[in-house]
């Protein structure tokens, strides 16, 4: 029999990724909130890939840091290895990926929320949402307890209606054998919430004792101290090795061989699947011409044998699975642990929803993660934190929180998810900012830590550490912006031979210097005029700030140029096929949906900022040679 077991402000259903973010916001605001989980061992479960981070995915981790969440700082305290990745690239797409402890992130993640003030982390599987017409009341669980609460933030992940698939097996259930909601999403979709069936994929795990890693190559982690969140400091942590192998012939004739056995070509698996992390059998068909993929060994923690195929993603039979990896260099006598699988599962159509990321038509039901359609543990936590600060603000009659995409990869996140939906599970990409100069991840505590201040969710100590942070970096510009090197002074001279820099002839600002390619900010040090001791993260914001302050300028100017293009008419009959630079993603989704302005265009999932500066080429190209052709000296009629 039902009974009522309780009030709240906010209940969250779900403990992943994202509900974790959601429950801690709104419990850090003031609100009496209810974390329900479906198993206390499924708290901050990591079912695919143990590791945290990555292009576009750091960005979002340290946004959330930024605003007072707590990925980041997990992350650096159950991390066993780190490496700054693109560090041959642009500082805009440097990105921080770490090897996590998946067995001590999720302890930590657990203590986080027992002893968090004004949260009631819960055991139970909610099978119904209790509605009231156009707005929320609460939830009810398995065993007919009620809690209700004005606000309700749906954070299920994979598990609605979750269904396991390994060859011509599967059944139903969550990741890692957790059970599955069954009947939550059907009550969802019978109130006329609209929904989508997706998939994801792992890969298996096997006994790291059965690999030969003599046989493969090392990848060790960075020595430096790296770390994700700006709370970060002193951190004693083990530097753990990764191991790179490759597919090769033989792998890829296995799998073709077993095609017919292999769920995803057979029609067993209806929902769709990540473009951007295919399975192996995927990557061998769609790839033909490849003859071999990299494959990643990774651990899964210090306490496990457990290690992670990472590049081997597959929902092929176990007997399969086992006899391609046996056919690698290294692995010729590996065993299973664990096999890989695909899972269904069903989500939200993201378009459904506000920015805030409440539900257009059901009053305090927000929802945040992989069920509204998004791939990944940083964009479930991104997500989480705007859920449960908007339905916190809800409770407390505040006035909603939304970022904007100038202003964060957050707002490229849910800007996407609302605005231009995905018939795939969704992953973030830097190429989806148009604005990622300004958005990269060593400034988005300079970007993000006011708002989470006036939010409420900024400590004094993070305010106060970010505010020295600041005032630091601000003086060591207008030192440089300020201070002069001469000709005579023997030191510069030396070291920009050594750097393969032509020698000044005239006084020049340390700054103007500074702009030069071959100097980076670690060549700061030795420039400086005095003994002055500056972090080497603030001579990096500095070094970035002098380096790109005119490629700064002259987007901001394509941005301007670029929203006044946003109401512009695509002619109807134009072949997007025949226009050149467009990726192959783009020319698809252009051609099916049609878009009738270039602001349309832009809001499509798949077509990125690249392929709009592509299309407005063209239409501009276009509108001078039919102008050239118009009668009447290039006049109108």
């Amino acid at each position: 029999m039902p009974f009522s077991a309780g009030k709240y402000d906010v209940i969250v259903i779900g403990a992943g990724h994202a509900g974790i973010e959601a429950a801690l916001a709104a419990a850090r605001l003031g609100c009496k909130t209810l974390c329900l989980t479906v198993s206390m061992e499924a708290v901050a479960l990591m079912p695919c890939n143990p590791a945290i981070g990555g292009p576009g995915k750091s960005h979002l981790v340290r946004e959330v840091d930024a605003l007072g969440g707590q990925m980041a700082i997990s992350a650096d305290r159950t991390c066993i290895q780190i490496r700054m990745l693109n560090t041959g690239k642009g500082p805009a797409v440097r990105a921080l990926r770490c090897q996590s402890d998946k067995k001590l992130y999720q302890a930590e993640m657990l203590k986080i929320l027992q002893h968090q003030k004004n949260l009631h982390l819960k055991q139970a599987l909610v099978e119904e949402i209790i509605f009231k017409g156009c707005r929320v009341e609460g939830v009810m669980t398995q065993t007919g307890a009620i809690y209700w609460a004005p606000v309700v933030i749906l954070a299920s992940g994979t598990y609605l209606g979750g269904r396991v698939i390994i060859g011509d097996v599967n059944y139903s259930s969550g990741p890692s054998g957790f059970f599955p909601a069954n009947k939550l999403p059907q009550q969802l979709k019978a109130h006329g919430i609209k929904m989508v069936r997706f998939k994801t994929g792992t890969p298996a795990r096997v006994d790291k004792n059965t690999v030969d890693f003599s046989a493969m190559i090392e990848q060790k982690g960075d020595d430096e101290e790296l770390y994700f969140s700006f709370m970060s400091e002193n951190l004693k942590r083990p530097n753990v090795s990764c191991w790179l192998t490759y597919t090769n012939e033989k792998t890829h004739k296995i799998i073709r061989d077993n095609l017919h056995r292999s769920p995803l070509f057979s029609g067993v698996i209806k929902g769709v699947g990540p473009r951007y992390c295919p399975s192996i059998e995927d990557k061998v068909v769609r790839f033909a011409d490849k003859e071999s993929h990299q494959v990643f060994l990774e651990p899964e923690g210090l306490g496990t044998t457990e290690m992670y195929v990472q590049g081997m993603s597959t929902s092929l039979p176990e007997d399969v699975q086992l006899e391609m990896l046996r056919s690698i260099k290294g692995l010729e006598r590996v065993e299973i642990v664990r096999p890989g699988y695909a899972i269904e599962y069903d989500c939200l159509v993201p378009t459904q929803l506000y920015p805030t990321l409440e539900h257009k038509e059901i009053e305090g039901f927000f929802s945040a993660g992989q069920v509204n359609g998004t791939s990944g543990y940083e964009e479930a936590a991104a997500q989480g934190i705007v859920a449960g600060i908007n339905g916190a603000r809800k409770v407390l009659g505040e006035e909603p929180v939304t970022f904007m995409r100038s202003e964060a990869y957050i707002g490229v996140l849910i800007d996407d998810l609302v605005t231009k939906g995905t018939n795939e599970p969704y992953r973030i990409l830097t190429s989806r900012a148009e604005y990622r100069l300004l958005l990269r991840q060593d400034n988005a505590d300079l970007r993000l830590t006011e708002k989470g201040r006036k939010i409420g969710l900024v400590s004094d100590e993070r305010y106060e550490k970010f505010l020295k942070r600041k005032k630091m970096i601000e003086e060591e510009l207008e030192r440089l912006r300020n201070y002069r090197v001469k000709p005579s002074n023997k030191k510069v001279q030396e070291l920009l031979i050594r750097k393969g820099s032509a020698p000044i002839k005239n006084s020049i600002t340390f700054a103007e210097l500074l702009k030069r390619p071959e100097l980076d900010y670690r060549d700061i040090e030795e420039l400086l005029p005095d003994e002055r001791a500056v972090p080497k993260d603030v001579l990096e914001q500095v070094w970035i700030e002098l380096k790109y302050e005119g490629y700064i300028k002259k987007q901001l100017v394509q941005v301007e140029k670029f929203k006044k293009m946003e109401d512009r008419k695509i002619p109807e009959n134009i072949s997007y096929k025949e226009i050149k630079g467009l990726r192959t993603e783009a020319v698809q989704k252009l051609e099916e949906i049609k878009p009738k302005t270039l602001g349309q265009a832009s809001r499509i999932s798949g077509v990125s900022p690249a392929d709009i500066s592509v299309i407005m080429i063209y239409l501009e190209q276009k509108r001078r040679s039919d102008k050239k052709g118009v009668p009447n000296g290039g006049k109108e009629a």
